[in-house]
């Protein structure tokens, strides 16, 4: 099996069962409906564990494009890989949510809500504002890459290294999830999404495209963010694109911040 190929399935069974057991807690006539909050954030951390166990060994599983790019800018990942990586890793994100959909087939047009049928698929904010939704995801996926860190410098947990990141998963979801819903993973938000906006689902209401950018590109500047400041504290190694990483994160979060409050003095205006 191709590291390509690899890839595609880890990803594709991270999204079964993480979108899975979204899929059981909020759609209808489910005998798992209501499941709740900590179920879901176990089985992605189980979700994580079953894709890493599965093509660990063939493409590192990555299985997050956020992953991938912040490896590449250690210098841990040749950047040639990087397209093909997230190429794979989008694919299956897209087959694994075609899974989950085939899976639940009769439960959709069961299921009033279209947010909650979005859900399955793709993240949105508790509360929608542009620099705080980008804010989070780029915290929670700051703290994955620099846990993935933590745990590869630690030599006697090998073995154990897809459960550990497994309970990474589930420690950010329980901590940082509940603002965002914590995608910390550009390729299992865009993959489903794509799946939620050409599937013929029951229902199914927008795709919410206007909200796709930020669980790319938060995850993006947190992982490289994680990158290039962990060999900077832990080994006193300043990477060469140590101060691009820095500068680029600063001029997102500040045009995001003037976005967001533009807005909300449109939003006041309006009101009056």
């Amino acid at each position: 099996m191709t590291a390509f190929l690899g890839e595609i399935i880890g990803t594709m069974i991270l999204i079964v069962i993480g979108g899975g057991v979204v899929a059981g807690a909020n759609l209808k006539k489910t005998f798992s409906n209501n499941g709740g909050w900590v179920v879901i954030t176990i089985a992605w951390g189980l979700a994580v564990v079953m894709g890493a166990f599965a093509v660990g060994n063939i493409s590192g599983a990555h299985l997050n494009l956020a992953v991938t790019i912040a490896f590449a800018i250690s210098g841990a990942f040749p950047w040639h890989q990087v397209p093909g990586y997230i190429l794979a890793q989008v694919i299956g994100g897209l087959l694994g949510a075609v899974i989950v959909y085939l899976h639940y087939l009769p439960h959709w047009a069961a299921t009033e809500d279209p947010s909650a049928k979005l859900a399955v698929f793709s993240t949105s904010p508790a509360i929608p504002h542009t620099f705080s939704n980008l804010l989070s995801e780029a915290i929670g996926t700051f703290i994955l890459v620099l846990g993935l860190l933590f745990i590869g410098a630690n030599k006697f947990a090998e073995g154990l290294n897809p459960i550990s990141v497994g309970l990474l998963i589930v420690a950010i979801g329980m901590s940082l999830g509940g603002t965002t819903g914590y995608a910390i993973n550009p390729a299992r938000d865009l993959g489903p999404r794509i799946a939620h906006f050409i599937l013929p689902i029951a229902g199914k209401g927008k795709s919410n495209w206007g909200y796709a950018w930020i669980p790319i590109i938060g995850p993006v500047m947190g992982a490289s963010l994680a990158a290039v400041i962990y060999p900077f504290i832990y080994n006193g190694v300043m990477i060469a694109s140590f101060w691009i990483v820095i500068a680029a994160d600063i001029i997102i979060l500040a045009a995001a911040f003037f976005a967001s409050n533009n807005r909300s003095r449109m939003i006041v205006k309006k009101a009056a």
